[in-house]
């Protein structure tokens, strides 16, 4: 246990596993919010071969970032795939073309840290499935007990502005 808290030694830190169908499954520590970090949260992330942990998708508010620690993966950017290694940064900007998904096409493990802006409210676009996720009162990957909203929505969804305005 460190004598700080904002100082954690990661592998102390349990991992969070989460496992959806048969293409997501990922290790996560949290290190940020282990830290108590309040406008920039860390990662430490583990990819299985053949596993990605997140839908393709871009914020409207949170800036993100990839750096790979070890293995290998195929990186979607916006309209391009890359591949990516140990030693590789990667940004991932607000808006459409920072569109992301990192997926572990070798045999070992992906291992990286993720880093995000904290900032809420936020907005989640996803582009292949065609849906939004809209949440606020902590930023993605914060606090969720302190979350106001949370929605995510088919584009399909939409009604007019006016819709349910009668009185």
């Amino acid at each position: 246990m460190s004598s700080h808290p904002h100082l954690v030694h990661e592998p102390t830190l349990p991992w969070t596993e989460i496992t959806q169908g048969a293409r997501v499954s990922y290790r996560r520590k949290q290190l940020g919010a282990a830290a108590k970090g309040q406008k920039l949260g860390c990662s430490l992330m583990e990819l299985a071969p053949g596993k990605h942990a997140f839908p393709l998708h871009f914020h409207l508010a949170n800036e993100e970032a990839y750096f790979i620690l070890s293995g290998t993966g195929r990186l979607r950017l916006g309209d391009t795939s890359l591949p990516v290694k140990a030693g590789d940064y990667v940004a991932l900007p607000i808006g459409p073309t920072g569109a992301h998904q990192l997926v572990n096409d070798g045999t070992e493990t992906l291992r990286y840290l993720a880093f995000s802006t904290m900032v809420e409210p936020d907005v989640m676009v996803y582009p292949d499935s065609k849906k939004v996720c809209v949440t606020a009162g902590s930023a993605p990957g914060g606090d969720k007990a302190a979350r106001t909203l949370y929605t995510v929505l088919p584009f399909s969804a939409e009604v007019d502005y006016w819709s349910g305005e009668e009185r």
